[in-house]
């Protein structure tokens, strides 16, 4: 494994990464509540203000970047790392938005499904078709906590479905190679889900003891708690691991492919880019960076992203 190379520091919790084409890395920086570019040469460019806490991103049909907002948190800085910790005292919902990368323009599509709020949408992936599935990991209060589910919503801001409820803190998306499956990190736990897609949006369920139609592909030992995800070309899922600091790539059958360690026990968000899709972008957030290292596989090239 190649050595990890610094890109960008002083970053306020990032998350949230695509490489671009240009070379630059755009990701969220959730404490700072932007949408931020981060050139090759670590300089950072805001593009875009959201308020509350913006969290995953990908590119959608039309070019623009679409936000899972998680509503905001309340921070510790602990140990020189910095940390979401409950919900914050402003918060009032999660949503959906879609970001204008010329101009900034934010716009809320979704705070809702079916008549229940959105709680603290997550992480983000876009199928070949449109529209795109979304975690909702909810929120932490001090004596209490919410459900989290799987959703699929059209970029128009015309649908939203519930895919799958109740998850326990859902938080890393991302669709095979073939686009047949959609796969979701369980923080807490360390289990990595598979639904199978039967449609757009629709999943064919998994009967009991199934907690919630998914079939269990892998589950780490000892105290990891998984964050994002990534896919490569090969059809690996590669989950940042929180705690041991890592990011762990699961075959699709659970097997363990490899573990690389990062230098910060918050280790969030992986993304591919660079020639080839062989360079590797992770956030590591705790400290504030988005490092860069070449992976032994490429990635896969996502949906819409040029």
């Amino acid at each position: 494994m190649s050595d990890i190379r610094v890109i960008a520091t002083g970053l306020s919790f990032p998350e949230g990464p695509v490489a671009m084409e240009d070379g630059s890395v755009v990701l969220v920086e959730i404490e700072r509540q932007t949408v931020s570019r981060v050139r090759p040469d670590g300089r950072v460019e805001v593009i875009a203000h959201t308020g509350g806490g913006p969290n995953g991103m990908a590119v959608g049909p039309d070019g623009a970047f679409y936000i899972c907002n998680n509503g905001g948190f309340a921070w510790r800085l602990e140990h020189g790392l910095l940390r979401p910790v409950i919900q914050a005292s402003d918060y009032t919902s999660g949503r959906i938005e879609r970001v204008d990368p010329a101009t900034g323009k934010v716009d809320i599509l979704y705070d809702s499904c079916n008549g229940h709020k959105l709680r603290g949408p997550n992480d983000i992936v876009f199928d070949a078709h449109g529209g795109c599935y979304f975690s909702d990991l909810g929120k932490s209060r001090a004596r209490d906590r919410d459900h989290g589910g799987l959703y699929y919503a059209l970029a128009d801001g015309s649908k939203i479905n519930e895919v799958a409820y109740p998850i326990l803190t859902p938080n890393g998306v991302g669709l095979s190679p073939d686009g047949a499956t959609v796969y979701v990190a369980e923080t807490e736990t360390a289990r990595l889900w598979a639904f199978d897609i039967v449609a757009p949006g629709v999943v064919r369920k998994q009967p009991f003891p199934s907690p919630h139609g998914g079939r269990l592909v892998a589950g780490l030992g000892g105290y990891q708690r998984f964050d994002s995800l990534a896919l490569d070309a090969l059809g690996n899922i590669c989950v940042a691991t929180l705690i041991t600091g890592a990011v762990t790539s699961i075959a699709p059958d659970g097997r363990i492919v490899r573990q690389v360690k990062m230098p910060d026990p918050v280790t969030t968000n992986i993304c591919f880019g660079g020639a080839g899709l062989r360079t590797a972008f992770v956030t590591l957030s705790g400290t504030g960076k988005l490092v860069a290292l070449e992976w032994p596989e490429a990635g896969l090239r996502l949906n819409h992203n040029a």
